[in-house]
C-alpha cells in the first residue's frame, strides 16, 4: 500500500517563495487533517492553495 501526495506545480501560479509557502501550508494542514481520514485503499481527497484552487491529490494505492 502507498500513500501519495501530488501536488501539480506547472498548474498553479505560484513563484519561488509563494511555492514554498504553498507547499508548507498544505502539509501542515493534511498531515493535521489526516487523523480523521480512513487510510485504506481507494482513499483520497483533492488538495487546495490558500486560493481555494485545486492544485493536487492525496490518494492511497495498493501499489
Amino acid at each position: 500500500m502507498k500513500f501519495l501526495l501530488e501536488v501539480d506545480l506547472d498548474s498553479t501560479d505560484w513563484d519561488e517563495g509563494t511555492t514554498v509557502q504553498e507547499l508548507e501550508r498544505i502539509l501542515r494542514y493534511w498531515g493535521g487533517n489526516l487523523r480523521h481520514c480512513e487510510i485504506t485503499p481507494g482513499d483520497g481527497q483533492p488538495l487546495y492553495d490558500s486560493g481555494h484552487q485545486e492544485v493536487g491529490r492525496w490518494t492511497v494505492t495498493t501499489d
